[in-house]
């Protein structure tokens, strides 16, 4: 079984402007709201290629009713721990340019962080777990490590999508997969990534911290694999980005989905690559035919 966490779920609410002036009163041309977080955004695109998977996480307040409904209408199995404080509401506004607010994230208390632990406690080597998205403020910095660091006897494979610390700390944990941008990956080393060749050297580098797999998007550029037997960089297509909402975690749902259906690792990088570009490429997220659409569009090269 597949099971994605997402500590910090929220509301996001998509609005789009024709134009945006500090101070002024704007009409808003259409708008969306959908449930949102990391974990979440994995098991929608699971779940859009025909895959199960149970969410887990953390839901409260009128907020999180809401996630909670939108999750279950969407088929995906979930055992949502409530708490009292009410989930985070995230603005997406989309005129010109796009600009995102990231809301305040609720209170964890304790006793519903070990509810987790409980749940996390009894998946097997049978089990994938997807790590995703932001910590909050009220949950220890180096949760992700801790659950890692218990469940690594277990043989869980983890998939860890996290930034700063949260991926510092998780790496020493020998993740299957992470997924980090070439800004995060650049932030982890103190450099700034330009080019497939240098996200190469430093994927390279978090392969010797333990990582198994690592995924390196880079936006128009493309995006970079590095594993112990081979390192490949992808091409994408070049069309301006509809929807920036989603794509990395397209990319970590594709590449689940292709590894557990028996790809080899090329195939389900130019997978996990044309699932982010189609998410990248629409409003929403990818389906099984907007990929099929992609995947002759990626051209994949061999780095080493």
């Amino acid at each position: 079984m597949i099971y994605t966490v997402t500590l910090n779920p929220s509301i996001d609410y998509h609005v789009w402007v024709s134009s945006f002036v500090e101070g002024t009163i704007h009409e808003a041309q259409k708008e969306r709201t959908d449930a949102g977080g990391k974990g979440i955004n994995v098991s929608k695109v699971l779940k859009a290629l025909g895959a199960d998977s149970t969410a887990l996480g953390f839901v409260g307040g009128f907020s999180g009713a809401f996630i909670q409904q939108q999750v279950e209408r969407t088929g995906i199995a979930h055992r949502f721990i409530s708490i009292e404080q009410n989930s985070r509401i995230n603005i997406k506004m989309k005129a010109k340019t796009e600009t995102d607010i990231s809301g305040v994230s609720p209170e964890i208390p304790t006793a519903a962080l070990q509810l987790l632990i409980e749940q996390l406690d009894k998946l097997t080597a049978a089990d994938y777990l997807v790590l995703a998205g932001s910590v909050p403020h009220s949950v220890p910095a180096d949760i992700y490590q801790q659950i890692m660091k218990r469940l690594r006897d277990k043989g869980v494979r983890v998939m860890l999508d996290a930034k700063g610390d949260a991926l510092r700390s998780g790496l020493a944990e020998q993740p299957f997969l992470i997924k980090p941008n070439h800004h995060e990956l650049g932030e982890l080393y103190g450099v700034t990534i330009a080019n497939a060749e240098e996200a190469c050297v430093y994927g390279q580098q978090a392969l010797s911290l333990g990582a198994r797999h690592v995924i390196v998007s880079m936006a128009a550029k493309g995006a970079v694999y590095v594993s112990k037997d081979a390192a490949y960089a992808a091409s994408i297509p070049q069309q301006k980005p509809v929807n920036s909402i989603g794509a990395g975690d397209s990319m970590v749902a594709g590449f689940l989905y292709a590894h557990t259906q028996g790809m080899d690792e090329q195939e389900a990088f130019r997978f996990a690559v044309a699932a982010g570009s189609a998410t990248a490429l629409s409003e929403g997220f990818c389906t099984r035919e907007k990929i099929a659409a992609y995947l002759p569009e990626i051209t994949i090269t061999r780095l080493k």
